[in-house]
This record gives structure tokens, sequence and C-alpha cells, in this order.
């Protein structure tokens, strides 16, 4: 009898183990991340999680300031749109624009030349939004102090004789709108009129371009004026080291594109949200980040020049 009851209080024992044991399982299953609620969907997003919003921006100037101004607007448009918001920063423009078209970032802040690029491939794409600057954007030549050369109304035709730096060749200000207005007054293509092949700046954006002319590595170069007027804020000796030599006239720039899968993402309503949160952000720490003055809202139409101009100049099909 001893050993019956020990077998049976031990088969007991076993049994109840077994039971808590599927037990566990059946709740861990019931309440786990990877389940699927009862429309198939995963269950964190069925507890009301929304996909997260990453956006990027052309690398225009260097890195550590534009991390840093765009992390604050990733905040800031987290919290007025209530979804996660991510800045993804890119190493060239070109990889801006490929991100957009797989749709691994599904908002940008493009230049002009980079905007057209992402829209004539992604089929719906809006730009929304531009700084109150851009409809009336500039380019600055610039030259090295030895050169002797000094700021002129006149397009500085001397140029052709000396070492010539463009920006990134994605950029608008930096490459596409300067190629314009050389070849309209000069009457000749880049390679009748420069006796040296000019170079390109591949990254560090326009402050690359400044710092070759500022070393002599080129003797003239051309950028984005809103990135020179930075630079002197922070060297007023660059005035003195790398003159402006011409000012280009007027052309519509940078903007905010929103891709198609933000309706699919967080409805079809979200992208007027979107663009009305960015139009109405007054807060200059945020606006310091392009550096505007403030946003207006922006429509394709708006960069149709812009998009003739690189046909024209076969950078764009």
């Amino acid at each position: 009898m001893p050993r019956l009851a020990n077998q049976l209080i031990g088969q007991n024992t076993f049994s109840f183990k077994v039971a808590l044991l599927t037990l566990a399982l059946l709740f861990a299953v019931g309440c786990g991340g990877d389940a699927k609620d009862k429309d198939g969907k995963d269950g964190a997003n069925a507890g009301g999680d929304k996909p997260t919003l990453v956006f990027t921006a052309i690398p225009s100037k260097n890195e550590a300031d534009l991390k840093k101004g765009f992390d604050l607007w990733a905040k800031h448009l987290s919290e007025k749109l209530g979804v996660k918001v991510e800045y993804k920063p890119v190493t060239d423009y070109k990889a801006s624009v490929e991100m957009f078209k797989t749709g691994d970032v599904q908002l940008a802040w493009f230049g002009g030349f980079s905007g057209v690029q992402a829209r004539a491939a992604v089929p719906g794409s809006q730009a929304i939004a531009m700084g109150a600057e851009d409809p009336n954007y500039v380019s600055y030549f610039i030259a090295n102090k030895e050169t002797g050369l000094t700021k002129s109304d006149d397009f500085p035709a001397k140029i052709a004789d000396l070492k010539f730096t463009f920006g990134s060749p994605g950029s608008t200000s930096g490459r596409l709108m300067p190629t314009y207005f050389i070849q309209k007054e000069s009457g000749k293509t880049l390679k009748e009129f420069f006796k040296t092949e000019p170079g390109y700046q591949q990254t560090g954006g326009h402050d690359a371009t400044l710092d070759a002319v500022l070393a002599g590595s080129y003797d003239v170069g051309v950028l984005d004026h809103k990135v020179y007027k930075s630079r002197l804020v922070k060297d007023p000796a660059v005035a003195e080291k790398t003159p402006i030599i011409w000012i280009t006239p007027g052309y519509t720039d940078y903007n905010f594109t929103a891709h198609p899968k933000l309706k699919e993402m967080y409805g079809d309503d979200f992208i007027t949200k979107l663009q009305t949160v960015i139009v109405e952000t007054k807060d200059e720490a945020l606006l310091h980040a392009f550096p505007r003055s403030g946003m207006i809202k922006a429509s394709n139409k708006d960069f149709d020049n812009i998009e003739k101009t690189a046909k024209a100049l076969g950078l764009m099909r």
C-alpha cells in the first residue's frame, strides 16, 4: 500500500506540472507580439501601434548639422501627427532618390532636381512644401582670393581658364542651374567653355565645395547661397578668402516631397495633415535646420521649369 500511494502521488504531481506548462504555453501564444488577430494582422499593430514614418534629406551640408536639425523635426512631426517619425541620413543625393523610389523613406527634403527625379519615378508622389525663399533661390560663384577675381554683375567669363568645381552631380544649386547659366551666358557647352574639365564634390555637400576653393584645390566653385551665408556666421573670414564673384538669376529649389505610400500607412487625409503641420511650423530652431524663414505650400507644377531644364541639358529623360 505505501508503494502504491507514492506512485499515485507522483503521477498526480507530474500531471499537475504538465497542466501548468500547457496553460503557460497557451497564454504565451495568446498574448505574444507575433500572434495574429482575427483579421490576420500582427498583434502589435492590432493593439493600436502605427508604422514608423521615415524621412530623409539630401546631404546638402555637413552630416552633423543635418542630423541635429532633422532629429528635431522628427520629434516635432511625431508630436503633431501622433505617429512615430524617424530621420534617416543618406550619403549622397542619388541615395535619397533611390530610397524614396523603393518606399524605404516616405518623406524627403529634396532639392529641385532630386525632387523632380523622385516624383518622376514614383507616380502619385507630391511636392507639399518649400521654404519661403525657395521660389527665388540663387547660387553663388566664389573664387579663391589668389585669383584676384571680384564681384561683378556680369558673368565672369575668365573662369573658363581656371580650375572650376561644381557641387554634387545631383545638386540643383551646385550643378544643374549653374550648368544652365554657364551655357546660356557663354553660348558654349561645358566642354567647349572650360579649358580644364570641371570637378565635382561627390560627398560633403556644399561645404565641401567651399572647402575645396578655400584650400586652393580649385580656383573657382559654385554653391548654395544659404550654405555660404551659414559659413560666414561661423567664420567671417570666408568672405575675404573666397569672395562671391557672381550671383545667378533666381530659380525654384528645395521641397518636401511626400510618397503616396503615406496614404496606405495612415489614411487618405494624412498627406494634407502633414502639409499643414509643416507649413504652420514657426519655431526658429526647427526652421534653422534648412535654414529658412518659414515654410509655404508647394506643388509639383512649381518645379516644371527645373524638369524642363534637366531634360534640355540631357541630365534627365
